[in-house]
This record gives C-alpha cells, sequence and structure tokens, in this order.
C-alpha cells in the first residue's frame, strides 16, 4: 500500500508541468507613459514566450495588474488544457498587487478593483501562486516593460 503512494506521488509531481511567469508593470510618470512585460519559462528556465506591450497613460499599479492579467491569458493560450494542471508561480516586483492577490491587502481602488476581479477570473481553476521578487531578479520583464514606453515617448 505503501509503495503504491509513493508511486501515484512521483506520477503526480512529474505530471505537473511547472512554470515560472515573470511580470512587471511600469509608468513613466503616475499616471504616464505606461508598459508592461511578460516572461513565460518552464522550470528549467527556458523562455517559452516573452511579451511587451504599450498600454497608453496608465498608472503603475494598473499597469502591474494588466501584465498579470496578460501573463495568464497567455499561459492558457500556450498550455491549453495543461494549464489546469500546471503549477504557476508568478514573480512580481509589486509587493502591492502581490499581496491584494494573496488577500493580505483589500484593493480599495476602482479601477484596480476592475483588474482584480479579472484576474481573479483568469485563476479560476488554477494552481497559482504571486510571489514578491526584487527588481533585480525580474530585471528581463522590466526590460521588456521598458521597451514598451520607448517605443511610444
Amino acid at each position: 500500500m505503501v509503495a503504491l503512494v509513493c508511486v501515484l506521488l512521483i506520477y503526480f509531481n512529474y505530471s505537473m508541468e511547472k512554470i515560472i511567469i515573470n511580470t512587471d508593470g511600469g509608468a513613466r510618470g503616475n499616471p504616464g507613459t505606461s508598459g508592461i512585460g511578460v516572461v513565460i519559462a518552464n522550470d528549467a528556465g527556458e523562455t517559452l514566450k516573452e511579451f511587451s506591450k504599450y498600454l497608453g497613460n496608465q498608472t503603475n499599479n494598473f499597469a502591474e495588474y494588466e501584465a498579470l492579467i496578460l501573463a495568464l491569458t497567455e499561459v492558457k493560450k500556450l498550455l491549453g488544457e495543461k494549464t489546469k494542471t500546471a503549477q504557476i508561480e508568478v514573480r512580481m516586483d509589486s509587493e502591492l498587487v502581490v499581496r491584494q492577490c494573496m488577500g493580505i491587502y483589500k484593493v480599495k481602488e476602482p479601477t484596480l478593483k476592475e483588474q482584480f476581479a479579472k484576474v481573479a477570473k483568469l485563476r479560476e481553476g488554477l494552481s497559482i501562486m504571486c510571489v514578491h521578487v526584487r527588481r533585480e531578479q525580474n530585471k528581463r520583464a522590466d526590460e521588456l516593460a521598458n521597451e514598451a514606453m520607448d517605443e511610444h515617448s
């Protein structure tokens, strides 16, 4: 019986794909010219997709949420049905968004409430963990966000 449980646990762990997502949103001025960057990678650190998008005139916090929304939308497209069984770790340098997504902070600003609701809907039925990282650990997503803003400055 113990061997069967061990085999099932090993199979379960190996059958769950782990995805690492780094996101960043930024605004020059607040609000101001804004953009987002997203990097989707596998557990081995191999980049699967990168995205950079200009948002126009937005706040930094709106951009951070928009990056998360784009990331979750794109990972669902990329993985299809496997999304439901994947372990997804989202790494962001926005402590506010991470803590709001974890339920530690309340979302008070009306525009962010809308963004938060979009994220909540995208997260339904998925195994997602949001992690706060230092800016240095989010370098490529930051570069992509800045590229989007640079193209429209």
